[in-house]
This record gives structure tokens, sequence and C-alpha cells, in this order.
């Protein structure tokens, strides 16, 4: 071989070598271009509320968006529609989710102040100003609007996302709210007894009307000397009735008066419990309900046999103010009141010593009554030890079961059991019938009833049937319950972002089914709690201010 041909040789090798060092960068630049081109994959936003598939209703205050995301520093809020109408793009560099208001004269060293959860110190929030909400409100009537959540990095590079669907009900509310407002501040006396609201402080309750179209509620009773406690409305909104503590702590007066713009409640418009009855020596007054012609009145009373109120409910307080008491009878039967004759008698086949029966509520058209059932028992037996806490296994166990009978002018009838609410080992209890009458939502826990951590709605055919845990309930606490006037609305209260209680709305559609929770803003201090929340049929300006003159003596 000659000298020439392996010098060429060793070139064309070292072209070709040169070459193929050439192709394998270029071909790893352009996989590594490629990489940068391709989509990313997004992590994944938490958006904690509203909940995809929320429905609001119409004209409500724009609810505050809240999400966790540990990838973005800024965001993205898109929102479309499937009318197809232009999309809302929203850019939001975050903000903090802060608590509302405090009322320095909550403030206790019985309580603590409100405070975030690490969950809720990590949220991130955006509420839409009025003119975006009400484009929203408007263009997800028919169908759901989507809302997408994208969070960046540099206000450039998306590194995360997530989608919630939401709508509006063509359903109004149609009704304000009337709703109890009290400051969660336990109190020991000079005995150590323990009580939930020392005398002193009784003034800071206050009772409040709400529109949910407007961004605050309306006080309409404060200042009382004296406690009051549960409260009903005729099913026209034109007659309220309400427990009262009257003078030197009489426990035995309730107040049933016609609704006004202006109200005074004097002694005239009490009634006397403890005298104008056959049944009964002491107040119980217990979930007092005026009929929805409000010509009666539905309560539970301590029965012929029992002359003290602690013979027949087991009552524990707790200086834990998150959830301070416990309350529920052990014995007592139903009795109605009617204001025609001024008479108060006891309702054949709910006036059962053998059982205790308590909760009574009237359907809409007035013709039967439901309400809960147990067996009756001592509300403190002889050696149990005392509860610690709510819930503690220590507590009088009692598992109520709902029932239903007529009401019959009064006359009764033989109680039925309601399936799907009852034999069940569980405590099913505060029921409420739609005004159509063709539910019943219950509260079900495992002992006593209402206000437990671990109460749920549930919803049934009134007639009995397979029950249904609602999608609307919270993590904690769901009670106090109340439907609006055309039924397309449920009202609650609960304990789900804080331990003071706040209020809650959800739709309910001709089957019965029922959508995520809604927050009702700014329904208090962030330092009080709302509870026994009522809608009230009649006009948002319909009570103006209640004036009670009892405690005093007026007449």
């Amino acid at each position: 071989m000659s000298p020439t041909f392996t010098t060429q040789k060793r070139a064309r090798l070292k072209n070709l070598t040169l070459f193929t060092t050439l192709a394998v960068a270029l071909l790893s630049s352009a996989s590594a271009y490629a990489a940068q081109d391709a989509p990313r994959s997004l992590s994944l936003i938490s958006i904690d509320y509203p909940e995809t598939g929320s429905i609001f209703p119409p004209g409500i205050t724009p609810p505050t968006f809240l999400w966790r995301d540990a990838a973005g520093t800024s965001w993205s809020l898109d929102v479309s529609f499937a009318d197809k109408s232009p999309a809302i793009h929203v850019f939001s560099k975050g903000e903090r989710l802060h608590l509302g208001a405090i009322d320095p004269q909550c403030v206790s060293d019985s309580n603590e102040p409100p405070k975030l959860t690490a969950q809720q110190a990590a949220t991130w929030t955006w509420t839409p100003d009025v003119t975006t909400w009400t484009v929203i409100q408007a263009h997800s009537v028919m169908r759901p609007a989507t809302v997408t959540v994208t969070g960046y990095r540099d206000g450039q590079v998306a590194w995360s996302q997530a989608h919630i669907a939401l709508s509006t009900s063509v359903d109004e509310v149609g009704a304000p709210i009337f709703y109890r407002d009290v400051p969660l501040m336990p109190s020991t006396g000079v005995s150590g007894v323990v009580s939930p609201l020392a005398q002193s402080s009784i003034p800071l309750i206050h009772w409040r009307m709400r529109d949910i179209r407007k961004a605050e509620s309306h006080t309409v009773l404060k200042d009382m000397p004296t406690c009051a406690n549960c409260h009903s409305f005729s099913a026209d909104g034109k007659t309220f009735g309400m427990d009262i503590d009257g003078p030197a702590n009489d426990k035995g007066l309730y107040a049933v008066v016609p609704v006004q713009k202006h109200m005074t409640i004097l002694s005239k418009d009490m009634v006397h419990w403890n005298t104008d009855g056959r049944v009964g020596q002491v107040r119980v007054g217990f979930m007092s309900q005026v009929s929805p012609d409000g010509r009666y009145v539905l309560s539970s009373f301590a029965g012929p046999a029992l002359s003290r109120m602690i013979d027949s409910y087991y009552v524990t307080n707790f200086m834990d103010y998150r959830f301070l008491q416990v309350f529920y009878p052990t014995r007592g039967i139903l009795e109605y009141y009617s204001r025609a004759t001024g008479l108060r008698l006891p309702l054949p086949g709910a006036d059962d010593p053998k059982y205790v029966q308590t909760d009574g509520v009237w359907s809409p058209d007035g013709k039967y009554i439901v309400f809960a059932r147990a067996e009756a028992r001592d509300p403190r037996p002889k050696g149990q030890p005392p509860a610690l806490r709510a819930n503690d296994p220590n507590e009088t166990q009692i598992q109520f079961e709902l029932y239903r009978i007529p009401f019959n002018n009064g006359k009764g009838g033989t109680p039925e059991p309601i399936v799907g609410a009852s034999a069940n080992g569980m405590s099913n209890n505060f029921p409420k019938v739609s005004p159509d009458g063709k539910w019943i939502v219950f509260v079900q826990c495992k002992n006593g009833q209402l206000m437990r951590p671990d109460s749920q709605l549930y919803i049934i055919p009134s007639g009995g049937g397979a029950p249904r845990r609602m999608r609307a309930n919270t993590r904690l606490m769901n009670s106090w319950h109340s439907f609006s006037p055309n039924g397309h609305w449920l009202v609650f209260s609960s304990k789900a972002r804080s331990p003071y209680t706040q209020m809650y709305l959800t739709h309910l559609d001709a089957n019965g089914n029922d959508s995520p929770a809604i927050l009702i803003d700014n329904a208090t201090a962030a330092n009080r709690a709302v509870n026994l929340p009522e809608f009230v049929n009649m006009d948002a300006d319909g009570i103006e201010d209640i004036q009670v003159h009892v405690a005093d003596g007026s007449k």
C-alpha cells in the first residue's frame, strides 16, 4: 500500500470522526430544545372553596375563592362560559386568607381569638368585585361556568393548575334569615359551676336579620338582661314565638306575638307555662314551634311526675369554648298551646312517660307532627362519672328515633316510626319538613342531639325511605337547619372553618339532591358564633327592631 493512499485514508477517518462528534452534539442539542419546548406537567392546585358543583343563589354577595399552591408565585383566574360569552381573565399576585373583625367585648380568658389553621395559613384568596361577580352569575345559570386557576413563576411560566365548575340557580332565596349571634365565653361561678355565659355577659347576645344579597346583617334585638332561646315563625311570617327568661330567673315564659316592622314585647304578651297548663310544672319549653297558621305552639315539657328541670335534662357545661355545652332531654312529653283558649294540653300519642318526646315540628299543612323519641331515663344515673368533653363516653347515652303522629285538632293518634330515621343505632333528631311536604332533613349523631361535633345532615322522603347523607355536610358540626319558604334552599350552622360557628347555604332540587355548602360571609364578628338560623317568609326589611320589656316587669 502506497504512502499516499495511507495518508488519504487517515484523513477520511479523521473527518468521519469529526462529523460523528458534531452529529452527536447536534442531536443532543436538539433533544435539549425539544425537551424545553415540550408541554410541562403542571402541579395540581387545591381549590378549597368553592367546591366544584357549587350552586349559588342569584344576587348573593361575591364569594372569596380559596386555593393552596406550593408551586406558583402569582396566578391567573380564568372564567369561561358554556354560552360562549367572552371569558373573564384576572391576574392576581395572591392575597393570604385573613380573619374578620374582632368584637373586643367578646374577648375573654375563657376563649381564644380565632386563628388560622396550618392549611388556612397556606391559603391564597381572590374575591371578584361586584361587577365581575354579576357577570359570572349572569352567564352561569343555564350551564356551569368553569373557573381555572393557573400558577406562574416570574409571571410567565405556568407551573400549576386546577379547575372547578360552579353555577347560579334560577331559584331565589326569597327570604331573610333570622338568627342568634352569641359570644363563646364559658364562665365559672363562685361555687365552681360552669355556665355557658356569665349573667353579666347575657346582654352581648344579639339577634340579627340577614339578606344574602347584602354585605352585612342587621341587628334587630340586643341588650336583653335575661336569656332568650329557641324562636320560630309561622309559615306566613306573621307570627313570632320565642322562649324568654323573665324576672327572678323565671324560665316559664314564652312570647308569641304578631310580627311588625317595629315590635315591642311586654309582660302582657307572655304566656306563663308554669301556671296555665294542667301538665308540667317546670319550664321546659324546649324547641317550641309555632304552627304554620299561627294558632298553636308545640313544645316539650317535663311531664306530670317531675317538678325540677334537673330531673328531665342532661346538661353539662365545659370551659372549652369550642363545644361548651351538652344539652338534651331524657324525659318529657309533647304538649300544644292554643292561643284561642289559652290552654296547654298534652298531645295524645306523644305524651307517654315511658319515653322522652321532643323536637316536635309541624307538617306544612299542620295535619301531622314529626318528633324525636327515645326511652326515658334518669339524666344522671347514680355513680356515673362526669363527662369532661362533648361526646365523652360518660355522657348519658340516648339515641333518638323520628316518629310521625297526626295532630288531629289536638286529639293526636298513634305514633309511627319513620323508616330511614329510626332503628339505625344512631341518634336521629331535630327534624325539619320541607315546605312542599316532600322531604325531612334531620341531624344524625352518635349520642344526644343538635350541637354535636359529629352531627351530620341527612335527607329522607317525608313518608320514610332510604336516608342520604347530604353533600353539603362539612367536616365539623352540621346542625340548626331551616328551609327557605320556597323549599329550594337550606340554611345551617357549622364549625368547619372556625370554632366560632358560621352559617352556610345549600340548594335542593326537585329530587332532594343538594349542593356543596356556600358560606354566608360576614354574618358576625370573627369571635362570635351564629346559631338558630331560620328563614322568615317576609321582605328583607320586614323586622327593623324588637324591644323586649319583661325582665324589668314592664306591662
